[in-house]
Parts: C-alpha cells; sequence; structure tokens
C-alpha cells in the first residue's frame, strides 16, 4: 500500500534549532535470532526499535513420516526441493548429512575388503566422501538468509547448487524455470516451519504438481510477549505525555477527549512489523489480553466509577487497539488480512532490512 508520509529517516539525521520531532517508534515481532539485522538497520536510520517478538521456533520431533519422504527425496523421486526457511534449512540439512553418512558407511560394508586395504592417503579421500552432499534435485531457497545456511554448510567437494527466486513469494517462485516446468505427476518437496506460508500449493496443485512438506519446527507465542508489550506501553504512554504531535492524538490528554479520541494519522501511529499470520494473531492476542487483564483489575464498583474504562486500564495505561498501530505486512495473504480489518499498512515482497525502511519512509 503506497503512503503519502514524510520521510522520518532524513530529518532523524539532522541537527535543527528547533526542536526535533520524537523518533518514529517501529515494533519488530521477529523472533528473537532474526531480529537484529532488522533492528540495528532501523536504528541507524533514526527510528525507535523495540523488538516485541512474536514467535518463537520451538524444535519439532522427526517424525517416521519425515524420514519416509526425506529417503523418497534422496533417492531422487523429487523433481525440486524449496527451502522456506533458514531454521527448515538447517533441520533439513542435519538430516540430509545423516542419510549421506548412512549411505556411505552401507557402501563402505559393502565393499569392506577392499577398503582394508586402503592407504592412509585413501583414509582421508574417504572422509571427504562421506562428507559430500550430493543433491537429488534443484534446491530452492526463498530469501537470502535461508540460502545463507545452505551455501555455508557446503565443503569444497559438496556439489550442490542453491537457487533463489528473484522476489521471495509466489510470483518470484513461479517465474523461475525450475518451477515453471513442473507438470502433472511431478514432485516437489518443501522444507518449512509448522503454520508457514504455503508458497505455490495452490497454483502447482492446479497443475497436477504433488506437494509433500516436512514441518521441522513450530511456532509459538513466547511467555514473556504480554510482559514485554505491557514494558514498552509503560515507556510509551509515559513519552506520550509529553506534548508532541504523536501524543496528542495517539494517547488522550484528559477524560473529556479520551472518550471520543481523534483518529490517528497513519504517520503518527506506532509501526509493527508482521511477516506471517501467526505473528499476526499472536499479536491480536497479547492487545486483547492486555484489555483483559486491564479489566481484571478494575473491581465491579470501581467500573462504575471509572467511565473510561474502554480507553485506560485500572493502572492508567492506555489499552490500545489493533487499530492504533500501523503495519508491515509480508505478502498479498497478510495484506488482505489486516485490510478485511479496515487498518493501516504497508505491504512488502520480502523482509531485506532495506525493503521495510523503504516502506515506512514512503
Amino acid at each position: 500500500m503506497s503512503s503519502t508520509s514524510s520521510h522520518p529517516t532524513s530529518t532523524a539525521r539532522h541537527k535543527s534549532a528547533a526542536p526535533s520531532a520524537p523518533a518514529r517508534v517501529v515494533i519488530n515481532t521477529r523472533p528473537v535470532e532474526r531480529a537484529a539485522p532488522l533492528t540495528q538497520h532501523l536504528q541507524a536510520a533514526g527510528l525507535s526499535v523495540v523488538e516485541i517478538p512474536m514467535l518463537t521456533l520451538q524444535p519439532r520431533p522427526t517424525t517416521d513420516t519425515d524420514m519416509a519422504l526425506m529417503r523418497q527425496w534422496f533417492a531422487g523421486d523429487y523433481q525440486a526441493l524449496v527451502i522456506v526457511s533458514p531454521t527448515a534449512a538447517a533441520a533439513g540439512l542435519a538430516v540430509w548429512q545423516a542419510l549421506a553418512r548412512e549411505r556411505h558407511t552401507q557402501h563402505s560394508e559393502t565393499n569392506g575388503d577392499k577398503q582394508n586395504n586402503e592407504s592412509q592417503n585413501n583414509e582421508s579421500q574417504k572422509t571427504t566422501e562421506r562428507q559430500n552432499l550430493s543433491a537429488p534435485s534443484h534446491l530452492i531457497a526463498v530469501g537470502e538468509a535461508t540460502a545463507a545456511v545452505l551455501n555455508e554448510a557446503k565443503i569444497k567437494a559438496a556439489s550442490y547448487h542453491v537457487l533463489q527466486p528473484r522476489v521471495a513469494n509466489n510470483e518470484g517462485m513461479l517465474a523461475m524455470p525450475e518451477i515453471d516446468s513442473l507438470q502433472a505427476g511431478d514432485k516437489l518437496l518443501v522444507w518449512r516451519g509448522l503454520g508457514g506460508r504455503r508458497l505455490l500449493v495452490n497454483t502447482l496443485q492446479a497443475r497436477g504438481v504433488h506437494i509433500d512438506s516436512i514441518a521441522w519446527y513450530e511456532r509459538i507465542m513466547p511467555h514473556e510477549a504480554c510482559t514485554q508489550y505491557n514494558q514498552w506501553l509503560q515507556q510509551f504512554s509515559t513519552a506520550a505525555s509529553v506534548p508532541s504531535p504523536l501524543s496528542s492524538e495517539a494517547i488522550p490528554a484528559a477524560p473529556s477527549t479520551a472518550q471520543h479520541p481523534k483518529p490517528i494519522p497513519k504517520q503518527s501511529k506506532p509501526v509493527v512489523i508482521i511477516s506471517s499470520a501467526t505473528a499476526f494473531e499472536h499479536w491480536r492476542q497479547v492487545i486483547s489480553q492486555g484489555k483483559r487483564q486491564a479489566n481484571d483489575e478494575t473491581s465491579a464498583e470501581d467500573t462504575v466509577k471509572q467511565p473510561l474504562a474502554d480507553s485506560t486500564g485500572a493502572d492508567g495505561l492506555p489499552k490500545l487497539k489493533l487499530s492504533d498501530f500501523a503495519y508491515v505486512v509480508l505478502g498479498e495473504r497478510l495484506a488482505n488480512m489486516v485490510a478485511d480489518e479496515q487498518l493501516s499498512y504497508w505491504r512488502v515482497e520480502d523482509l531485506a532490512p532495506a525493503t521495510i525502511l523503504a516502506a515506512i519512509s514512503a
């Protein structure tokens, strides 16, 4: 979604004789292990960034079904393998390496007498061969970070090449010859997380392509998410009590305005970065839980005495709604979700820090 916002990043870098406006607030909800590059990039541009992860990645036990799919892929039954995240890449790579070692062991046992006569130099060669990973299909990584996991794991003897779409979305994937050429009867394997983006599924299944997936991990809400949000809200409301373009509209200044608060302009709202539907649902729960906690702390008598309970909690903190924030969302599916709820947003097609900064600054 396009925006006519001013460019806070340009003004944040230059001192002025006049008092400067508060830095734009950005809430980074990316998982802890993926948040730092984005946070650092946005802070360098003059934005005020707070990390409140909405996802934590929890490994899932590898099932017999998962191993059966991996053995089928390893045997060459699939035309392509799509890896959608760095975590999926690392988990799948470990099993791939285990299968490669298993195959080498079986080969060694079959040719045991011959190998017993090999020299020490040949033993070193066998070690290299045991570590060699030969890809039985096209390897397609969705995003630079995912490709990096696979590329950094390659040893000199490895014989696989990691492919990437120009744009990390459905359109970019479908434009790749390796995907575009898939026909009815072909098979595609996907390494992913439980509940993650299901790239390509509808289009390729309509063509008759068979798609299997392995969910190496699941994404759950961090236990500390609500606590971190409430801590931020405390700081935010304190800062907003000082007259500023943001505080005058984001936080009601007096009871007379709290009952009918003005709509917050998109360019004044704190920005929340949302990378998945799961993260958005967790964010919704955090906002709702904050409201419930505030209501739980208010007795029935207090409620009668506090007609503004819908706007503030028992502790005096504002109870912000989903619509009190603007969102940077990844892809069409998320854009449709927030649009259906009439929320302010910018849509991006990848999660590169420069892409997100450009969206906020547009």
